[in-house]
Formats: C-alpha cells, sequence, structure tokens
C-alpha cells in the first residue's frame, strides 16, 4: 500500500501582520511568558514587562502582532519612548517557537519601524541587542552602530536594564557600553544623506551635460 506524505511550508503569507488594537490584549500573559523563556534559553537579559504594560502598548496602538492564518499568536513587539519622545525603542520583539525561520521577525520590525516612523517622524530610533539577526534587521532598515553616550540618557529606560544578567558590567563601565551593541537612526542625519547623495547625482547629470554639449557644438564646428 502506498502512503503519500504532504509536507506543508509556511511562508510569510501564511501570517498577519498588524497593529495591535483592544481585541488582542488576551495574548498579552502568553507574550510575557514567552519573552521570559526566550530570554532565558538566550542567557541573556531582557527588560521584564507585565502581562498589563503589553496590553497598555496595544490599547494604545503602539504594538504590532502577528497571528497565524489559524489565529495562533506568532510575534509581537512595542514602542517605547524615552527623553520626551526624542527618542523611540522598538521593544520586545519575540516570534512563537514554533513560526521562527520563515522570516517573521524581519516582517515584524520592519512593521513596528513604519509606524514608529509615523507616530514619531523626528525621533530618533534606537535598540540595544546581542543578536547578530536583528542587528542585520536593523542595518536594512538604517540603524548604524553608535556608542551608548549617543543613546537616550533618561534614567527610566536605563533602569529596564536592571532584570538583564548583564547589569553589573553595565553599571562596572559607567554605561559607557556592555555585551549589547548600541544602533541608531537618525531621521535628520538619514535627510542630509539623502540631500549629499541628490546633490551629487545633481551635480554629475550637470557635468555630463555640460560635456555632451560640448562635444555636440565641436561637432558642428566641424562641420562647418
Amino acid at each position: 500500500m502506498l502512503t503519500v506524505i504532504f509536507l506543508f511550508t509556511m511562508t510569510i503569507q501564511d501570517f498577519d501582520i498588524q497593529v495591535a488594537t483592544a481585541q488582542h490584549v488576551d495574548y498579552a500573559q502568553h507574550i510575557c511568558d514567552e519573552m521570559a523563556e526566550s530570554a532565558k534559553a538566550r542567557g541573556t537579559g531582557i527588560a521584564q514587562r507585565s502581562p498589563e504594560y503589553v496590553a497598555n502598548k496595544m490599547l494604545e496602538g503602539k504594538a504590532v502582532i502577528a497571528l497565524h492564518k489559524d489565529g495562533t499568536w506568532a510575534g509581537f513587539c512595542y514602542i517605547e519612548t524615552w527623553s520626551h519622545g526624542d527618542f523611540v525603542a522598538n521593544s520586545g520583539l519575540i516570534v512563537s517557537p514554533e513560526f521562527r525561520k520563515v522570516g517573521l521577525a524581519k516582517a515584524i520590525k520592519h512593521k513596528i519601524f513604519e509606524l514608529s516612523r509615523t507616530k514619531y517622524p523626528e525621533a530618533k530610533l534606537f535598540g540595544l541587542t546581542t543578536g547578530l539577526a536583528v542587528m542585520k534587521i536593523n542595518s536594512e532598515l538604517g540603524y548604524e552602530p553608535v556608542t551608548y553616550s549617543e543613546l537616550t540618557q533618561d534614567e527610566e529606560f536605563w533602569k529596564g536594564c536592571r532584570s538583564c544578567v548583564n547589569y553589573d558590567i553595565l553599571t562596572s563601565k559607567e554605561r559607557k557600553n556592555c555585551m549589547c551593541t548600541a544602533m541608531l537612526f537618525d531621521p535628520v542625519e538619514k535627510q542630509k544623506q539623502s540631500e549629499d547623495k541628490l546633490e551629487k547625482i545633481t551635480h554629475k547629470a550637470n557635468l555630463f551635460q555640460r560635456i555632451e554639449s560640448v562635444i555636440k557644438s565641436f561637432g558642428q564646428s566641424l562641420e562647418s
């Protein structure tokens, strides 16, 4: 008797990645549990958040949630603001173990980045991470490695590091560096880079135009 086995491969199209709302607050406890388990498995720290805190982010429209097409929770990330809104962090990125390796983390990061830029267009976006995959995604979004001194100096942000296993390292180095890599997206600097690039392109185009004009004039003079 021939047995036929069908293998179904999940793709990013199997998920709905959306801004979280009140209808998603029931997922808050599960999200917090998964964050804690993930941090424990990696042997690194994460700022601990309560289910109430996570639920409030959903109610404020400052979070992104990913759901599988069957309704199962798949991933999450939320926005935090510091220094009176001058700095924004996309925090708590987590993907359910059963849905990893399909590009969900990248898709969630892109979605929360877009939401952050819409809500806080003038703010600097920053992050602290030990994960190479997150660093790569951040780089693709335009983040650049920076020193800790370029991040928010808001004491409330740094208090969140107290639950990290590396907190003693951070304090011993007077918050100048730690195990995490600091990355920053500065909209003002990005705008300046875009303007400089456009200026160079325009200059080059004008130069080619002048050269073409000289060559054309030279050709006309030979004909006459």
